[in-house]
C-alpha cells in the first residue's frame, strides 16, 4: 500500500514518523510546501488554493491514501480536496478529538488546544470536542513555536521563554493538551516538564495510526520498502532534517 503525506513544511515529519513505526504502508511519498511555509498565517482561500496545488502534486505518483499531516490544512481545505479525487484523504483533527475521547475520562476536564493563529480562528477542535460532550476548553494561538522548531530548538532558554509567554498565567495544568500543530511534538518532552507531567499530550501522528487502525482498519504490517521526499523549495534541507528527526539515513 502507497500513502502520500502532506504538510506545510517540515513540521509533518513527526506524523511521519510515527506512520513509519506502525509499518502500515509500504510506500510512503512525503511532500512539504516548504517555498510558502507556514500556512497557519495565511488566509482561508489561499490555504484552500495550496492545498488543491499539492493534490494536483501527488496525481502522477498513483498514492492510494493521503495524510494531512498538518492542522491549518486539516481545518480549512480537507473537504475542498476530498471533492477533487476518490483518494481516501485523512486530515489530524478527526483523529485529535478521538484521541481526547479515548484517552480522557471525565467530560468536565480541562482540554487545552495549542495550535497556530488560523487552526485555533478555525474552531474545528472546539466545535469536535463539544459534540462529544468536552465544554471546559481553552485555545491558544502559540505561532512561535513553529519558526522556534523550524531552528531545531527543541529544549533551551528560547523554548522556555516562550513557554512562559503563552503559558505564564494558565494557572494548573490542563488534563491533556491537544498539540494543533505537527511541528509541536518535536517539543513534547519539554513541554511536558513545563507541565511537571501532569497533562496528557495528544500528539497527532499517534492520533493518526490509532485512526488509522481503529477507524480505516489498517492493520498489516508492511516492511517499508520506498520512501521519498519532496518540497516546493530546497528539498536538499528537508532530507537532511528528515535523516536527524526519523533517526535513520534515506
Amino acid at each position: 500500500m502507497k500513502a502520500g503525506v502532506f504538510d506545510s513544511g517540515v513540521g509533518g515529519l513527526s506524523v511521519l514518523k510515527s506512520l513509519i513505526n506502525a509499518k502500515l504502508f509500504e510506500e510512503i511519498i512525503y511532500y512539504g510546501d516548504t517555498a510558502r511555509v507556514p500556512y497557519g498565517v495565511k488566509d482561508k482561500q489561499t490555504i484552500i488554493q495550496f492545498s488543491l496545488q499539492a493534490l494536483e502534486f501527488f496525481a502522477p505518483h498513483h498514492i492510494d491514501i493521503l495524510i494531512v499531516a498538518c492542522n491549518t490544512v486539516s481545518a480549512y481545505a480537507l473537504k475542498e480536496m476530498q471533492k477533487h479525487t476518490k483518494i481516501p484523504i485523512v486530515g489530524v483533527i478527526e483523529p485529535g478529538v478521538l484521541a481526547v475521547q479515548k484517552k480522557v475520562a471525565d467530560t468536565d476536564s480541562e482540554i487545552l488546544i495549542i495550535a497556530t493563529r488560523a487552526t485555533i480562528s478555525s474552531g474545528e477542535y472546539e466545535t469536535r470536542l463539544r459534540k462529544i460532550g468536552f465544554w471546559n476548553l481553552k485555545s491558544l494561538a502559540t505561532g512561535l513555536f513553529v519558526p522556534i522548531v523550524e531552528e531545531g530548538l527543541f529544549e533551551g532558554e528560547v523554548l522556555e521563554s516562550a513557554f512562559r509567554y503563552y503559558f505564564g498565567e494558565l494557572g494548573a495544568a490542563p488534563k491533556a493538551i491537544i498539540l494543533g500543530c505537527t511541528h509541536f511534538p518535536l517539543i513534547a518532552p519539554a513541554l511536558d516538564a513545563y507541565f511537571k507531567h501532569q497533562s496528557i499530550l495528544i500528539h497527532s501522528g499517534e492520533a493518526i495510526v490509532e485512526y488509522l487502525e481503529n477507524v480505516m482498519h489498517l492493520t498489516s504490517r508492511y516492511p517499508l520498502k520506498s520512501l521519498q521526499f519532496f518540497a516546493s523549495d530546497n528539498v536538499a534541507q528537508l532530507t537532511k532534517t528528515a535523516n536527524l528527526w526519523l533517526n535513520t539515513s534515506i
